[in-house]
């Protein structure tokens, strides 16, 4: 099983989107001394850029095949997401090191922000499959992401603000809410992955069943 689930994960485009995030932060090596804040949004951008590349995970075109096999959905569903955490775990770490040590945020908090955006972006994946049939809901949970990411920026409450710089007294604060994020973007993860209530078709009865043995007449 653990073969099968490599050859369906979506390799290529989660590379693509990771060779455009490491791009994104090497670019870091050219804004100077005092680029500390653009450096910043580079790198966050790094992130965002592999995250459009996550919400591919769950894309599989035999979803409707593979529904009735033995093993449950949430199995196969973390069989993906441990499959890929390696290459997600050392995809960051040279995005870090790509960032001059001079210009590079706090590790910690900034691999807080990546980890909510990487766990944001796989449980609005496994939410499009859960509550919709389509085979390959990725490019529409990568829109969504990319849709919430600008209006987040533009729209969102400065008391709550989530993308602060380095410098700004609200540092501190924006991550305790980025752990928010992270740990409602599992929780929601974990229950998209469920499988879901299937309707039943027609009436209670099956067409010849009891329902039907009621209505004969009496001879």
């Amino acid at each position: 099983m653990v073969f099968m689930t490599c050859r369906t994960l979506p390799s290529g485009v989660v590379g693509t989107a990771g060779a455009a995030g490491l791009l994104l932060a090497a670019l870091t090596r050219i804004t100077g001394e005092t680029g500390e804040r653009l450096s910043l949004h580079l790198l966050r951008a790094a992130v965002l850029a592999f995250a459009m590349g996550l919400v591919f995970l769950l894309d599989d075109p035999a979803r409707h095949t593979t529904a009735t096999v033995p093993t449950p959905r949430p199995v196969r569903v973390a069989l993906r997401v441990a499959l890929v955490v390696p290459a997600t775990a050392a995809w960051w770490t040279a995005a870090l090191l790509l960032v001059p040590p001079g210009l590079r945020p706090p590790v910690a908090d900034i691999t807080l922000e990546a980890g909510a955006a990487f766990a944001l972006a796989v449980a609005g994946a496994a939410v499009a499959v859960r509550c919709t049939e389509v085979t390959r809901p990725g490019p529409r949970v990568a829109a969504g992401l990319l849709t919430s990411a600008v209006l987040a920026m533009v729209f969102w409450p400065g008391r709550w603000a989530l993308f602060v710089p380095v410098e700004d007294d609200r540092w501190a604060a924006a991550h305790d809410r980025w752990a928010v994020a992270l740990a409602g973007a599992v929780l929601v993860g974990a229950l998209g992955s469920v499988e879901p209530l299937r309707r039943r078709a027609g009436g209670l009865w099956p067409a010849g069943g009891a329902g039907a043995s009621r209505s004969r007449p009496l001879s």
